[in-house]
């Protein structure tokens, strides 16, 4: 005996292909960060930041995606800048744009770094866009 109100038949789960970008993304980011493919780690990250902010706004807890992809892109901007600041000077214009050729960590931080610059401008741009 079924206590449930409505058939079965009436029912429906209601996926979400967000979980499964959300592991490509790290996945990408972390190949991509991990052996030097920077291309592939932006790619990954922008796909997690970006599914994240898909799955908090279909689960109802924020009005627009926008709003939180342009404020987690200004984390990641945080995240890159303190990684830079571990291995360069950021007060010293030359030393921080030198860190281009740097060592490896540097090149992690400058990866982060501009995918957080890419995800904050999208999510403010991309609401003025998307009403024309």
């Amino acid at each position: 005996m079924s206590t449930e109100s409505e058939p079965a038949s009436d029912r429906y789960d209601k996926t979400s292909p967000w979980p499964i970008v959300v592991v490509l993304g790290l996945v990408f980011s972390e190949i991509g960060i991990v052996f030097g493919f920077y291309p592939l780690a932006i790619g990954g990250l922008a796909m997690f930041v970006g599914s994240v902010s898909g799955i908090v706004h279909e689960a109802g807890y924020v009005a627009s995606p926008w709003r939180l992809l342009s404020g987690l892109g200004v984390a990641l901007c945080a995240v890159g800048v303190l990684i830079l600041a571990t291995q360069a000077d950021v007060t010293a214009p030359s030393s921080f744009l030198g860190a281009v050729s740097g060592n490896a960590v540097e090149q992690r931080g400058i990866t982060v770094t501009g995918t957080g610059v890419v995800l904050a401008a999208l999510g403010v741009a991309a609401p003025r866009v998307l009403r024309r």
